[in-house]
């Protein structure tokens, strides 16, 4: 399958090892969760989390030690997101490119750009809306993202 807005191919199978392959996490279950609930409290999020906790702790998947996935452990916790961690990234880089062309309004690869980014936000949006993490009557707004964005 092609790419969204480009015209080249990706690799189609993941590598990630299957369950029964995977190496052992080093830590208990309780541990693992009571590293995450610290996390937490710093303000992490959950790919920060993940790579703390395979980077010194030697967790390599914690779908695979917990069967559940990181953000459902941190949601048991306690930690629920007002957007989702992709639906974030898109909007940091589409309010970045805003700030960019205000400057630079002569750049038009840049402004196709912001409109491959919003495009990539609005089918997010209507995906998020079906599953019911976001609200209904959730819209995106330039000028909200800049505030959410910015905290």
């Amino acid at each position: 399958m092609a790419r969204m807005h480009t015209k080249k191919h990706g690799k189609s199978k993941s590598r990630k090892p299957i369950e029964s392959a995977a190496v052992p996490a080093k830590m208990s279950e309780e541990e693992i969760r009571k590293t995450i609930g610290e996390y937490m409290k710093k303000g992490m999020g959950p790919a920060l989390v993940g790579q703390h906790l395979k980077d010194k702790h030697g967790v390599l998947y914690v779908k695979n030690t917990l069967k559940k996935r990181l953000t459902a452990v941190m949601g048991e916790q306690g930690y629920r997101p007002v957007f989702p961690q992709d639906m974030l990234d898109l909007m940091r880089r589409a309010v970045n490119l805003r700030r960019h062309i205000e400057r630079n309004k002569q750049d038009m690869h840049n402004k196709t750009r912001l409109v491959r980014v919003e495009s990539k936000i609005w089918r997010l949006a209507r995906y998020y809306k079906r599953e019911g993490v976001l609200p209904q009557a959730w819209k995106y707004d330039p000028a909200q993202a800049a505030l959410v964005v910015k905290s």
